[in-house]
């Protein structure tokens, strides 16, 4: 056990005072000193979902306005993560509302979304949530920007 301990140090040592003088000599001879690490991080699983998305649009013109609004929304679907063979549910809803001029005038456009994957374990939950609103004046000038947007796993 000692010998395996005194190696373990000594190594480590040696790679140690390896890096340390290959630094100092880079740095004294003013030349460029490169890394490159190459690392792969598992971070999920991609999810098969299958079923229906029901899309429901609106269009209302009243006056020089046109106003659009969609609503997007998973039914009976249901997803397989590839990795794992877990089991979830796609649940949420989507809805855009465009309100653009016929002839000249201010343009606006409201997009939230609030989509999940549902697990059937405890902490394999998947959750996205956007909401974007832009509003440009009639020059075609952007004069007002929100975006919100989380990402969430539990």
């Amino acid at each position: 056990m000692k010998r395996f301990l005194f190696r373990r140090k000594t190594i480590t040592l040696s790679i140690g005072i390896t890096l340390l003088t290959l630094s100092l000599a880079a740095m004294a001879f003013s030349q460029a000193l490169a890394i490159t690490t190459n690392d792969f991080v598992p971070f999920g699983e991609l999810v098969l979902v299958e079923g229906t998305l029901h899309l429901q649009q609106h269009i209302t013109i009243n006056n020089n306005r046109v106003t659009i609004k969609t609503h997007a929304q998973p039914q009976g679907a249901d997803g397989v993560g590839q990795t794992t063979g877990d089991l979830y549910q796609a649940v949420g809803v989507t809805q855009e509302v465009d309100t653009l001029p016929l002839i000249g005038g201010a343009t606006e456009f409201t997009f939230v979304n609030n989509f999940r994957l549902i697990g059937q374990k405890t902490d394999n939950n998947f959750q996205v949530h956007q909401n974007v609103h832009v509003t440009i004046n009639a020059n075609g000038d952007v004069t007002n920007t929100i975006v919100n947007e989380t990402i969430d796993c539990n």
